[in-house]
């Protein structure tokens, strides 16, 4: 059992750093230090992969497209157009005001119908940023990194900020890297600070391939409980185990 953050940390070959996880189900802002998490520097944007896939089908439904396509659109299919066609502005209010910024995609559906994205393209993944356009009163997740850094020791702050990194499916539309980075030189702005931001090709497993790494390691081997002990005494000792 192991925090998401520090294991997406791990895969980056770090042990502190702040980890911005844009998942399926939730995205998270988490400071670590030395393998561990700062519990109030933990932050939780109810804004994922899930949302934005039902905030596309409902953006798609309001543009010309036919509706019968539209509705005919399994969710796995929402979810393959997603993937395939969508981005994060660098600048999204000029972008959504400026026609010749749009740049249109096409989408065959698996029943041959073709489906064209437009403006939709960069407003799906936007909600990361912008949670109020899902009526959400939350911040973005960019400003809750910020949060999270603020929240960091002092002592331990600067080798934090020269550690963030991005894990998660959703962290994986072209563009939020670099939206990330430009967001969070704007909010360090007079700091001192020059904000990098660490995004591997391999970023939308980050977690999984930091939880085999950390388990590969001899310090981890004393912490597994075997099936049957956990037989024997039931759930409640792995309270006791970990």
């Amino acid at each position: 059992m192991a925090n998401t953050g520090f294991l997406s940390l791990c895969s980056y070959g770090r042990v502190t750093g702040l980890a911005v996880e844009a998942g399926a189900g939730v995205s998270h802002a988490t400071s670590v230090c030395l393998g561990q998490t700062w519990r109030e520097a933990t932050y939780r944007l109810g804004v994922a992969g899930g949302f934005l896939s039902s905030y596309l089908h409902s953006l798609l439904m309001e543009s010309p497209n036919d509706p019968s396509v539209l509705k005919a659109l399994k969710k796995k299919t929402v979810i393959q157009l997603k993937k395939q066609c969508c981005y994060v502005s660098m600048d999204y209010e000029g972008d959504l005001h400026d026609q010749g910024y749009h740049h249109p995609a096409r989408f065959q559906a698996p029943d041959g119908h073709w489906i064209t994205l437009d403006k939709e393209r960069f407003c799906c993944p936007e909600p990361l940023f912008q949670p109020k356009l899902l009526h959400q009163s939350s911040p973005g997740l960019h400003h809750l990194a910020l949060q999270s850094l603020q929240k960091v020791p002092d002592h331990a702050r600067r080798v934090t900020v020269g550690n963030i990194v991005l894990s998660g499916g959703s962290s994986m539309f072209p563009g939020f890297p670099e939206r990330m980075c430009l967001e969070l030189n704007a909010l360090f702005h007079g700091t001192g600070y020059q904000i990098q931001v660490l995004a591997s090709p391999e970023r939308g497993t980050a977690a999984w391939a930091g939880g085999s790494m950390a388990a590969s390691l001899t310090s981890f081997q004393h912490a597994w409980m075997a099936k049957d002990e956990y037989q024997e005494h039931g759930a409640e000792y792995v309270h006791k185990i970990f």
